[in-house]
């Protein structure tokens, strides 16, 4: 039997053991079908009467790694996080197999969207708005067209309150709530929408200091995990200037990114890159339609970078220029944004992090409008998705002072 059947085998199996759960599971819930991201009681007996259960490790190691490299690209790339959803030691595997962004260039698991994106490229991305319901969806783009059907990463929901606004993000499109285990942070606002502050939900580094606001009580009350409790962690502030043109000129950004170092933009400078989300057991992943992975142990073994005595890196908006017979301001957006748009941007490290030199020239963010309520965002390390699409949401937002 050749590697490729061997392979093509091995998935219908489980493809057979997860369907067949499926079915069971959509009867018992009177018809409506429960996207479920572990593997149950019905496919554990079943894979432990597998050929697949006892496959000694080097083999299944091989096997794994000609998975990894053969399913490069969503939506392929599913069958990789089935593979870390079968069992523990399948998942430990898939785990030190599938590499972070920074390197691979690739998103996987769920945490994928908490680490910084690769050092060599842009991962392209696109927002959906939906003005109805005041909901913003961000897609992977799976093609080098502008937009596609692409692939769900996060979406974000706009609540307004008397003295602010708050962008929910979630990584379930059908529950934004703060209560739900796939919240994992917001975006808010001040009264004249100038000043943002993005918050991770979880600790984003070791020492981290959770905001006293009571938001973060209300989210205490339905803790994801009684060991890491959900709350308001300060990750970036974003501020926007006067425009002293009015609507005729470009809007002027400012980004100060707590939990990254101002070294990440230079030569070797490092990242923090989390690996895990601080869930309270094993088996608890919630059912995320993107990813369907039940990775959740806290690698408490895993250095990570302290950067409260550190310089904070600092990004700011690309100055654009005027075009003389456009009689417009103008970026190159490298053919990604195909309309005006006071919204557009491209963010870039600031000189107050050094000297300037090429590596200030390095969009690092860019975001900009292809049509009504799309918009394209491509981002590159040292952020995150996450990050990047707080970043983003701020640009959606009403500035009264600045307009």
């Amino acid at each position: 039997m050749s590697f490729r059947s061997l392979i093509q085998e091995m998935r219908d199996e489980f493809g057979s053991i997860s369907r067949h759960s499926l079915r069971s599971r959509s009867h018992r819930a009177g018809g409506h079908a429960l996207r479920v991201a572990a593997v149950g009681p019905a496919e554990s007996a079943a894979l432990q009467q597998s050929c697949w259960a006892q496959l000694p490790p080097e083999l299944l190691r091989e096997v794994l790694v000609r998975i990894e490299e053969s399913e490069g690209w969503w939506p392929s790339r599913r069958d990789v996080v089935a593979c870390a959803g079968v069992c523990r030691s399948w998942r430990g595997i898939t785990k030190e197999i599938v590499r972070v962004p920074e390197v691979s260039r690739k998103l996987t698991f769920p945490i994928s969207l908490k680490q910084p994106g690769p050092r060599d490229g842009t991962l392209k991305c696109f927002i959906r708005r939906n003005r109805t319901t005041q909901t913003y969806y961000l897609y992977l783009g799976l093609t080098e067209a502008l937009a596609d059907d692409g692939k769900f990463l996060l979406a974000a929901r706009k609540c307004r309150k008397p003295t602010c606004t708050d962008y929910l993000i979630s990584l379930d499109m059908s529950d934004m709530s703060k209560g739900s285990n796939t919240y994992i942070g917001k975006l808010r606002s001040n009264f004249l929408g100038t000043k943002f502050t993005v918050y991770d939900a979880h600790p984003p580094y070791d020492g981290a200091v959770v905001s006293k606001s009571r938001s973060a009580r209300v989210i205490g009350l339905n803790q994801v995990s009684p060991r890491v409790p959900a709350g308001n962690y300060p990750v970036s502030h974003i501020s926007y200037e006067l425009n002293v043109l009015g609507a005729r000129g470009p809007r002027r950004m400012n980004c100060i990114m707590d939990s990254i170092p101002a070294s990440a933009v230079e030569e070797g400078g490092k990242a923090l890159t989390q690996t895990e989300f601080p869930l309270s057991g094993l088996d608890s992943f919630p059912s995320i339609p993107f990813f369907r992975s039940k990775s959740a142990r806290i690698d408490s073994a895993t250095p990570q970078l302290s950067i409260q005595k550190e310089e904070k890196l600092v990004l700011k908006n690309k100055s654009p220029r005027w075009h003389e017979q456009l009689q417009c301001w103008c970026l190159n957006f490298r053919g990604r944004v195909t309309v005006a748009s006071v919204k557009n941007f491209q963010l870039v490290a600031s000189d107050e992090n050094g000297p300037t030199n090429q590596e200030q020239d390095k969009v690092i963010l860019q975001f900009g409008k292809i049509g009504k309520d799309l918009f394209t965002m491509d981002y590159r390390y040292p952020i995150s998705a996450f990050q990047s699409f707080a970043i983003c949401l701020s640009s959606f937002d009403t500035k009264i002072a600045c307009e």
